[in-house]
C-alpha cells in the first residue's frame, strides 16, 4: 500500500516521524507549555492535510492527575488573617482604709449603675463588695473605654477575677498554689525569745506561733531562762522562685530549764490540725496559762496584799499583767459569758463559766471585743476585750482571776487539765503521719550537734 504514495510523500512522513519521536524523547518533564503542534503534509491527492500531533506536554497532561490542595505551591496557598485579641488598658488602685467600692469605681471613671451590674453578676462577683486595706483593685477597658474585666488582688496567692460575658459579669476566685519548702532553725536564748528568734532567721509572727505551741507548758514571762534552746522545722512558701511567706510549723522542740518538750503537727480525718506530743497527748490544755501575750506580771496572787488605792489589807485574788492600753485579752478557755459589763472596783469586767466548777475573771478592761455579751459563748484564745485602767486601777493592766468551786487559785501555779489526747483507734494513723516531721527534727538536731562539737 505504501507503494501507492509518491516517494516524496513517504520521505516527508519519515522525516516528520523522526522529528516527533526525537521531540518525545528529548522534551523536558517540567515547565512544559500546554500547546499542540501542527504540521502541513502535501499528500498524493494534491491536497494539503494538517495533522494535529499532540506534544509531550499534552500527553503528560492526559496521564497526570490534577494536584490536590496540599500539593499546591506555597505561593498559591490562601492565607487567612486571624484577628488579634483586643488590647486591654488596665488601671490600678490601692485600697486604703475608708475606701468604698463606689468611690473606687468613680476614681476609675465608672458610675454606681455599672458597679451594681458587676456585684450582681454571676459566680463570685458579689465578693467584690468585701474590700480590705492593702489590696489592689484593677479595672480593664477596651478600645471603646468599656469595662471588660476587674481584678482584685487580695494577696500574692489569692485574687478575684471578674470578666464581662455575653450575659453580664461573671466572677471567679483564683488561688495559686505556692511551692512548699521545709526548712529548719534553732537558737539559744541570750536575752529574750524574740531576740533568739531573730538570730535564727525567724519572723516575729513565727516566734509567736512557736510560743503558742508551748504556751500551755511554759510561761514565757516567768519561765524563760538564759541558755534555754529551741529547734523548729517549718514551711517556707515560694511563688515563681521567690519566698512570699512562712507556712506551718511542722515540728518543734523547746528545752526550758532542762525540761525537754517536743511537739508535732497532726491533721485528723476531719481536717482539724493541732499540736501533740510524739506519743499523742495534746499540747493544748483546757486553759491558757496567760490570757495576755508577753505581758509583765506587776502584782502576784496574794491574799494578804495591801491595796495600792485603798491603802488597806485587801486580798489580791488574782494576778495583774501590765501591758499597753489596747493590748488584746484572750479567753483562757471555752465557756459561757456570765458577765460582760461594769463590776464595782473591777471596772469593765468579763466573767466566764467553764464547765461546772471553774470560772475566770478579767478586769479593768478598756472595752469589750465585738460580739462579747452576757449570755453568749466564747472559745479558747478568742479576744474578749482590751487592756485598760477602768475601775480602781493605778495604770493599764489586766487583773485575772482563776476560781475553782468559787475559791480563788493562783493562776500562775494552778494545775491545768489537758485537752483530749489522740483517740486510741487513731493512734496508728497519728504515728504514721507524724513520723516524717519528727525524723526531720531529729536529723537536723543531730547534724547541728555534730557541727558544733569541738574538734581535737
Amino acid at each position: 500500500m505504501l507503494s501507492k504514495f509518491p516517494k516524496t510523500h513517504l520521505a516527508a512522513a519519515v522525516v516528520i516521524g523522526t522529528v516527533v519521536g526525537t521531540a518525545m524523547m528529548l522534551s523536558p518533564s517540567a515547565d512544559v507549555e500546554a500547546k499542540r503542534m501542527s504540521v502541513s503534509l502535501d499528500l498524493s491527492s494534491g491536497h494539503t492535510q494538517v495533522l494535529d500531533i499532540p506534544t509531550v506536554a499534552d500527553q503528560l497532561e492526559a496521564i497526570t492527575p490534577a494536584p490536590t490542595a496540599a500539593e499546591l505551591p506555597v505561593e498559591s496557598a490562601v492565607i487567612v488573617d486571624v484577628p488579634a485579641e483586643p488590647q486591654l488598658s488596665w488601671s490600678d488602685f490601692q485600697v486604703k482604709s475608708g475606701d468604698t467600692l463606689s468611690a473606687l469605681f468613680r476614681q476609675a471613671g465608672f458610675n454606681d449603675g455599672l458597679m451594681l451590674s458587676v456585684i450582681h453578676g454571676e459566680g463570685e462577683a458579689g465578693d467584690l463588695q468585701h474590700l480590705y486595706a492593702g489590696e489592689t483593685i484593677s479595672f480593664a477597658t477596651n478600645d471603646a473605654d468599656e469595662l471588660v474585666a476587674i481584678n482584685l488582688q487580695r494577696s500574692r496567692l489569692e485574687s478575684l477575677r471578674i470578666e464581662r460575658g455575653d450575659e453580664g459579669f461573671v466572677g471567679e476566685k483564683v488561688i495559686q498554689e505556692p511551692e512548699v519548702r521545709v526548712t529548719y532553725a534553732e537558737a539559744e536564748i541570750e536575752s529574750s525569745l524574740f531576740g533568739a528568734g531573730q538570730s535564727a532567721g525567724l519572723t516575729d509572727k513565727l516566734t509567736m506561733e512557736l510560743a503558742g505551741i508551748f504556751g500551755w507548758d511554759i510561761d514565757f514571762v516567768l519561765d524563760i531562762r538564759r541558755g534555754d534552746r529551741f529547734s523548729v522545722v517549718y514551711e517556707e512558701l515560694y511563688l515563681d522562685g521567690e519566698k512570699i511567706d512562712n507556712g506551718r510549723i511542722l515540728a518543734a522542740s523547746f528545752n526550758n530549764q532542762n525540761r525537754d518538750l517536743r511537739a508535732v503537727l497532726y491533721t485528723d480525718d476531719d481536717g482539724v490540725s493541732a499540736y501533740y506530743t510524739p506519743d499523742g497527748r495534746s499540747m493544748r490544755k483546757a486553759f491558757l496559762r496567760t490570757p495576755v501575750d508577753f505581758a509583765r506580771i506587776s502584782s502576784h496572787f496574794n491574799l494578804a496584799r495591801r491595796h495600792p488605792v485603798l491603802h488597806r489589807i485587801r486580798a489580791h485574788k488574782g494576778t495583774d499583767y501590765a501591758a499597753g492600753p489596747g493590748t488584746p485579752i484572750r479567753a483562757a478557755g471555752d465557756g459561757k459569758v456570765l458577765l460582760a459589763g461594769r463590776k464595782g472596783g473591777y471596772g469593765n469586767t468579763v466573767v466566764l463559766q467553764h464547765g461546772n466548777n471553774i470560772t475566770t475573771l478579767y478586769a479593768h478592761m478598756r472595752g469589750f471585743a465585738r460580739g462579747v455579751r452576757t449570755g453568749g459563748r466564747v472559745t479558747q484564745g478568742q479576744v474578749i476585750g482590751y487592756v485598760g485602767s477602768s475601775g480602781l486601777a493605778t495604770g493599764p493592766h489586766l487583773h485575772y482571776e482563776f476560781r475553782v468551786n468559787g475559791a480563788p487559785r493562783n493562776p500562775v501555779t494552778v494545775p491545768l487539765p489537758d485537752a483530749a489526747p489522740i483517740a486510741s483507734q487513731e493512734l496508728a494513723r497519728f504515728k504514721a503521719s507524724t513520723q516524717s516531721a519528727l525524723a526531720q527534727l531529729d536529723t537536723y538536731q543531730s547534724t547541728s550537734t555534730l557541727a558544733l562539737a569541738p574538734t581535737e
